[in-house]
Formats: structure tokens, sequence, C-alpha cells
């Protein structure tokens, strides 16, 4: 019944300076307590992380015991290991014992619930805290640590590692700063050593021999080992470059198999809000993305960026500004007849210029240019810095152009010959085609088909039969009588 309940008071100061605190405000039941809700509701403050130095906040608790005696002891006192079942009572350990007690049935408002997560204790009860620091915000980080993100700045990476070592061969498996939750399980005798190379190229190595918890390379890694297996855990991020070695420690084959989330190294980063469009009177200002090193931190050409196609260009956000009146000038202001807002300014753009090829499988290309425009008061257009149009897409500069197949010579099929016996001329029409199948000009006049050709019909040709027989032919006689005087001359006796 939300009828009763007096109007909410002012929020009270912040449980914490620092690191993430609590802040109350309540409310007046106006129905002699028979109102339903609660009176009280909380909000997250003091979101800045505290200077290192400053140490944990439930280690502050525990440590302000240190000089009072328990049980007529004094101990120091460290957290105790994290309880599920009470995560919001102050339990401490006494340092170098097993004696845990608790000290204080709730931690101070603001105190995480446990180390790993945002969760924080009110009022000795756990509340659930968003990666945003906000209460029940439900916003989660993704798998590359970016709060709300989508998984776009980090790839998984996943293998197995190949057997087969003698005792002067070393496996190497890189994972690079920054990387999180790394997992590594290894069976077989082989032992686990990691180099760690910091930014600055210093480095560190460390074996691991038995189960516990190591910092490499400002890290803190978990491992597990048994007789024959080993696993090696981080959440990370890993704050240097990491080589996995597998040394040799027996003559049985070691199998690894690993996975980690690696960064892509080349991301956007939103810039500051640049200037305000106007010094007064309502305006606006953008803010753009650059392409950042992440391992560097230096700015680089779009195109390193450009080349992780998960990895998408943040859109320019556009907010107000400068919305205070402008001081009249000699007291008169003149009144626009139209809404005295200025438009947003928007992006010209030029004709494209003619095709650097006519035709072609692979095209060409043609440019144009673009501008970005804004428009003043008067309706003028002038060109302004191109940050200002950044609230949308710049057009395309180039574009690809007359990408299809030049005319081609294209033969019909040959006429039939010109004789019906022996040699004789075939003919057939050759035309210019273009992409379209259209009868054109443009081809070249040097590779046209040659239009006609000799031909040869395979059959004798019978010339009319004669009623003269051939004997009485002069040409046959003549030689009949050349041969019949030839043998009378080789028949003579000699």
């Amino acid at each position: 019944n939300q009828c009763c309940w007096d109007a909410w008071g002012p929020w009270s100061d912040c449980s914490r300076t620092c690191g993430g605190g609590a802040s109350y405000s309540l409310r007046r039941c106006l129905n002699r307590g028979n109102c339903d809700g609660k009176n009280i509701r909380y909000r997250t403050c003091s979101n800045t992380d505290c200077p290192a130095e400053s140490g944990d906040f439930r280690a502050q608790q525990c440590s302000a015991h240190n000089d009072i005696k328990y049980q007529g002891v004094t101990y120091e006192w460290v957290p105790a290991p994290y309880d599920p079942a009470v995560p919001c009572a102050l339990r401490c350990q006494a340092k170098g014992w097993s004696l845990m007690v608790e000290l204080a049935p709730k931690v101070l408002d603001g105190t995480r619930c446990r180390s790993d997560a945002f969760d924080m204790c009110i009022s000795g009860v756990c509340q659930e805290v968003g990666c945003d620091r906000q209460l029940a915000s439900g916003a989660r980080e993704d798998n590359c640590g970016v709060c709300g993100g989508d998984g776009s700045t980090c790839r998984l990476v996943r293998g197995q590692a190949l057997p087969h070592l003698t005792p002067e061969e070393c496996r190497y498996t890189p994972v690079p700063v920054g990387s999180r939750f790394l997992r590594l399980s290894a069976k077989g005798p082989d032992i686990i050593v990691i180099e760690a190379v910091s930014l600055q190229g210093r480095k560190e190595e460390t074996t691991l021999l038995s189960t516990g918890s190591y910092v490499i390379g400002n890290t803190s890694v978990d491992v597990q080992r048994g007789t024959d297996r080993q696993t090696l855990r981080t959440h990370g991020p890993l704050g240097a470059d990491y080589v996995i070695k597998m040394k040799y420690g027996g003559s049985k084959d070691t199998v690894v198999q690993f996975l980690f989330y690696q960064p892509i190294r080349y991301q956007w980063r939103e810039t500051d809000f640049f200037p305000c469009s106007v010094t007064c009177g309502g305006g606006y200002q953008l803010n753009s993305a650059e392409c950042t090193d992440i391992r560097s931190n230096q700015t680089l050409p779009d195109h390193h960026c450009n080349s992780y196609p998960e990895n998408t260009k943040p859109t320019p956000k556009l907010k107000e500004c400068n919305m205070d009146p402008c001081p009249e000038s000699d007291g008169f202001k003149e009144v626009m007849p139209y809404d005295h807002f200025q438009p947003l300014p928007r992006w010209e753009q030029g004709p494209w210029t003619q095709c650097s090829v006519s035709c072609g499988e692979n095209g060409g290309w043609q440019d144009r240019s673009v501008v970005c425009v804004e428009e003043d008061t008067h309706g003028q257009f002038s060109q302004v810095e191109e940050w200002k149009c950044t609230h949308s897409p710049r057009p395309s500069t180039r574009q690809m152009c007359n990408m299809f197949a030049c005319p081609q010579w294209v033969a019909m099929e040959w006429s039939q010959c010109t004789v019906t016996c022996g040699r004789g001329l075939r003919y057939r029409v050759v035309l210019c085609i273009d992409h379209r199948g259209q009868h054109i000009g443009g081809c070249e006049a040097s590779l046209k088909p040659h239009v006609k050709e000799d031909c040869l019909v395979p059959i004798a040709c019978h010339k009319p039969r004669e009623s003269v027989p051939v004997e009485a032919k002069v040409p046959w006689l003549k030689q009949a009588q050349e041969l019949e005087e030839h043998h009378g001359a080789t028949e003579d006796p000699t």
C-alpha cells in the first residue's frame, strides 16, 4: 500500500570515503505503522578505488582488534577464509594460528562479501552489486573483463601441447599480459615452470613444485599438484607476459591442455567529449573513438583496429551543452522565425570522378571529396573540422566501378561451303558483344577472328559424259601414238 508513506528523506553520508560504501535514505509511515514496504533504501557511493597502501577494508576491521585481548591473549588478526554461510560477519583468524573467531556479528557497511566480487554487506546482509558498482543493477563483466561488454575485446585461445619430450627439450605456451581465466591441466610427470616477462622486459622464473598459491608477475596463481596430474588456474588479468614451460620429469609423455581469454591488442577507446559547438544558448558536443595499443597505451591509425572484425568501433555519443541563455546585447534579442537550435553538421560529398577503367573483371576505382559542413542561422554552409560530423558514419571517398567483363568478339557458326565439290570458301558473322549481350563497338580490332576461310567438300567433281569416244580426243590419240613409236624403236633388231 503506497498511499501512506511520507516522502523519502535526504541521503545519509557515505559509510566509506573510497572503495565503495553505502548511503541510506529514510521515510515515515503515516498510517500508524501499517504501511507495506520498507522505510529504508540504500545506494552505493564513494565508488572510486582506495589508494593501494590503505589495504583491504575487512583486514582493517580485523586488525582493529589487535590491541584487544581475546581470552587473555593478544593476537594479530587477519580475515578468515570466505564462508558463504556468514559472509557479513567479521570472522578473523589469528595470524600464525588455526584459531578463527567471529569478532563482530556485522562488518561495516560497504565491506565486500568476498574479495573477488563487488557484492557488499549492508546492515549485515550481503547485497548484490553489479560491476557498474550499483546495487542490484545486474551488470556483469564479460570474459574480457569489460563491464556490460559483449566479449568483443578478447578471444578464447585453447589447445593441447604436443608430447614426446627429451631431457633437453622444453615446451612453450605463451600467454600475453592482460589474459584472463587461464586454465592449464597437465597429466604426466613433467614439471610446470612459468617465466613471467614484465612490460619493461624483466624476467622471473617460477617452478611449480607443490600445491599452493603463487604470486607471479603481480598475479595470483593457484596450483593443485597430485601424483600424476597438475592444474593451474588464475582469474587474471595477467600482470605480465607468461611463458609456460613443461620441463622433462620422466620418460612418460605429459599431456597438457590449456585455455585462456587473450585480449585483442588493438582496441577502440572512446575519447573525451570535444568542445561545445556554442558558448551559450544550447549546443551539442560529441566524442569519438581512437584505436589504442593496450600494451603501450599509444594511439594508432584506425586500420590496426579494423583488422579485428569482432572489435567494432563505438558509435560517437552526442550530448547537449551550454544550455544557459545567451546574454542579451543592447537590451534587444532578435527572435528567429524558426527554431534557433543549430542543426547538426553533416557530411557533404562531391561527385564521383570518372572510373579509372571502362571495363574489366577486377573493375577500376573512382574517388570523390567528402567534407564536414555546418549551417549557420542564415542558412549559409561552411566547412568545419571532421570530428563535428562523427555522430554519423563518414561516407566512403573511393569505390569500385565498371566491374564487368569488357566487350568480346563472338563468332557465329560457319556458312556452308560455296561449292558442292572440291575446294571453295565459307563465311561467318563476327560480332562485338558486351556483358549484357548487346551488340556494340569497343572490341580490339587486331583480335577480331577471321570471317572467311577455305573449305573442301570431299566429293569428286564429274564432268558431263561426251559422245565422242576417248580414243578420238586429240591429246589422248597423240599420247598413244608416241608410246607406239617408242615401243617400235626399241624392238628393232640390232
